[in-house]
């Protein structure tokens, strides 16, 4: 093995800082998994703050001897020598806290300043300093905001926009981000929309070609794995935007999409038989099983069952609180725990399914290999909806991700969570191989925050504190494009920025703000409601006359029942009584417009 690693190269040591030398300049490291390292800085290395987006570079070279405190996790950069059984020489630091304890990204402002300097970025990207037209969308974004000659618009990106400035106009009560989020939503039902008045069902075009002032509609997928066909997963995220925007406004017509849409899956998608939903219909007979969707006929997958909660149900559920939309959550966690895991053959669970549940090992490019994040975002999503309808299974299934992934899907030598890799170990392996490459997504980095940060907000547990705490360290350390704005689509393994074809991009078919707006979001709710016991203010802009009762429902996610309260509420800027602080629920005064309603909640007991 010697021999394999006679030779120098750059990478990084996430570790914990066992004891410093600072004479012989010698730092000692403790990996995530327990492993120690020395670290030579010898060579003078840089030291910083980890910072977030907009902030200026924080330097912290001349205090590195006083900084290296025992317990103290942080990021070395360097290069591995392979004399003298190997030596590795520091050239960058990494703090992520002025104190040996403190993580930036635990203050209670962090994930709301991000969250506005996102929508910042896609807002200038999209429409310049001009007004917010929507005609001028584009789905491909570079890496510095420019526009590329594409002049396509997918319905699912312009629904993930909107999300992500819906999301950030919850935190902040910025009047510009919901702007872009309303007229995002009207140019998806006027452009996208099609109401299907015999089958009284809403569903979705994969998006428009604009060509001048004309546009053709793309009826069908125009992406690889979904040509020509209506896939689940496009109808699913088409709701993303416009649902989280309802929350805000409580505007019915995007309710009535929503139910529409809903009575879409359930006449076409659904599968009454076997249970569950299918992945695919064709765009003639809306059926399931028609030749024409070759491999992708009658199959079922994480997307087409387990999609809805985060994308839309909860939030449907979160505007509304009708029964109907807790007992589909109910149904699809239900099927989740009952046909996803598979922990007498692997640690992951199987994602793809033909129609009776069997396990389909040859599909496409997934084969038998498991999506990292899919087994976190399934952890996440069990914890929230335990807190609607606990049950011992939904809190089993969390917990053994929880226990389980760190080993066979976080990187434990340099921290981040890594993308695609093959569900079985071959023959004498002793770690289970990556599909393609091993680089980290900026998406697959949100699902494990926000799986460890509810896990540890909602059961506690060092371990899921630390998990969660390593994950965000990594993201916001190296993920965070400092120079242009925004997010990385993938980095490196040692963290370093991957920016070769259409990851390079900061738009494009598989990113649109959603995923760092949706992280932003249930960080700062995660971090400042469940862990640091800190007040969060809401923003909403209702009409009340739009409202049952004229109630506006303002908990922020699916969170263990008293966990918090309403503390106050101001309407227009001026303070209002009319609430119930228990239900989270305010009753809005009997006025024929829109009102602006500023909520503040508190946490019922701070850790």
């Amino acid at each position: 093995m010697a021999d394999a690693v006679s030779f120098s190269f750059s990478d990084t040591i996430a570790g914990y800082v066992v004891r410093f030398d600072s004479g012989a300049r010698l730092l000692r490291l403790k990996t995530a998994d327990g492993r120690e390292f020395d670290v030579s800085l010898a060579g003078d290395p840089s030291a910083e703050l980890v910072r977030n987006l907009d902030e200026p570079y924080i330097d912290a070279s001349g205090h590195i001897d006083e900084m290296l405190s025992p317990g103290r996790f942080l990021f070395v950069h360097g290069i591995h020598y392979p004399e003298h059984g190997g030596r590795f020489d520091a050239k960058r630091l990494v703090f992520l806290g002025r104190g040996a304890e403190d993580y930036r990204f635990e203050e209670g402002s962090w994930w709301i300043k991000q969250i506005e300097s996102l929508a910042d970025f896609y807002r200038r990207a999209q429409f310049g300093d001009g007004p917010v037209d929507f005609t001028e969308y584009r789905t491909e974004i570079r890496l510095g905001g420019d526009k590329t000659a594409s002049h396509v618009q997918e319905t699912d990106t312009i629904s993930r926009l909107v999300y992500g400035m819906a999301s950030a106009y919850l935190l902040t009560g910025k009047d510009e981000y919901l702007e872009v989020a309303e007229r995002g939503t009207e140019y998806l039902r006027k452009h996208m929309r099609v109401v299907d008045g015999e089958e009284d069902v809403v569903f979705w075009y994969h998006g428009i070609s604009v060509d001048g002032d004309s546009e053709r509609k793309l009826f069908t997928s125009e992406f690889s794995d979904d040509y020509d066909a209506i896939p689940m997963y496009e109808q699913i995220y088409a709701l993303a935007g416009p649902v989280q925007t309802y929350r805000i406004t409580g505007d019915v017509r995007i309710k009535n999409d929503a139910d529409a849409t809903i009575r879409l899956f359930d006449k076409f998608f659904f599968d009454p038989e076997q249970g569950g939903y299918y992945s695919h219909i064709d765009p003639i007979l809306f059926r399931a099983d028609h030749e024409s969707l070759g491999e992708n006929a009658e199959r079922k997958n994480w997307n087409s069952v387990g999609d809805h909660a985060p994308a839309y149900l909860i939030n449907l559920y979160l505007a509304t609180g009708e029964q109907k939309y807790a007992d589909f959550l109910e149904y699809t966690f239900d099927t989740i725990a009952d046909k996803f895991p598979d922990y007498k053959n692997s640690p992951f669970v199987q994602e793809r399914f033909f129609r009776d549940w069997s396990h389909d090992k040859a599909h496409s490019w997934q084969q038998d290999r498991a999506v990292v994040g899919h087994n976190l975002k399934i952890a996440w999503n069990l914890m929230r909806m335990n807190s609607l309808k606990a049950k011992p299974v939904y809190e089993e299934l969390a917990r053994k991700i929880g226990e389980i992934m760190p080993a066979v899907g976080s990187d434990v030598q340099r921290g981040g969570w890594y993308d695609v890799v093959e569900r079985v170990k071959q023959g004498d392996q002793e770690t289970y191989r990556f599909a393609w490459h091993d680089r980290k997504a900026w998406w697959q980095q949100e699902q494990a925050i926000l799986a460890y940060l509810i896990l540890n907000g909602t059961v506690g547990g060092e371990a899921n504190l630390r998990e969660a705490r390593q994950a965000q360290a990594f993201y916001n350390t190296f993920f965070l494009d400092h120079d242009e704005g925004a997010v990385y689509f993938n980095v490196l393994a040692d963290g370093t920025p991957y920016l070769l074809g259409t990851e390079r991009l900061k738009g494009s078919h598989s990113m649109s703000m959603y995923h760092s707006a949706e992280l932003c979001y249930l960080a700062a709710v995660y971090n400042n409601l469940l862990i640091n016991g800190r007040e969060m203010d809401f923003h909403f802009q209702p009409d009340p006359t739009g409202l049952p009762d004229r109630v506006l429902r303002v908990s922020p996610d699916l969170l263990p029942a008293g966990s918090v309260r309403i503390a106050s509420v101001e309407i227009d800027e001026k303070p209002y009584t009319d609430f119930d602080a228990q239900a989270l629920t305010v009753r809005l005064p009997d006025v024929p417009s829109r009102v602006k309603v500023k909520v503040r909640l508190r946490p019922t007991a701070g850790k």
